[in-house]
């Protein structure tokens, strides 16, 4: 079930260094907000992806489906109710503020994926 795969761990850490360029040095409207939650997806496919030995599309789900649920944390003020609101690291990781737009961004996100990773939908080529 677990493995190692290095050309999805390279995707994953490209993403990764993007999404902390976007988080230290945009400032803006529509790339932070909506942007990063698009690659946040993403990213999190490519990491889940290389370390599991799962079928993409059970892996594009997972991913989706971890980002709905934090999101769905935040819903509920969940780090406020747990007292960890004020430790900010843990608020940029897990969010602090739902808006339905993420939950747009994320399913947009992982349409992206299967719409550009040929695995996703098992045209392996």
């Amino acid at each position: 079930m677990f493995t190692f795969r290095l050309k999805p761990f390279i995707a994953f850490l490209l993403l990764f260094l993007v999404e902390v360029g976007i988080a230290l040095w945009v400032d803006d409207a529509i790339i932070r907000p909506f942007f990063g939650d698009f690659l946040a997806v993403i990213a999190l496919f490519f990491l889940l992806k290389t370390f599991l030995n799962l079928s993409d599309l059970n892996l594009a789900f997972t991913a989706v489906g971890v980002a709905y649920f934090l999101e769905f944390l935040q819903y509920c003020n969940f780090l406020k109710a747990v007292g960890l609101e004020k430790y900010k690291i843990v608020a940029i990781v897990l969010g602090s503020s739902f808006d339905w737009r993420d939950v747009f961004a994320y399913t947009l996100g992982i349409f992206a994926v299967f719409l550009f990773d040929k695995e996703t939908l098992g045209l392996k080529v």
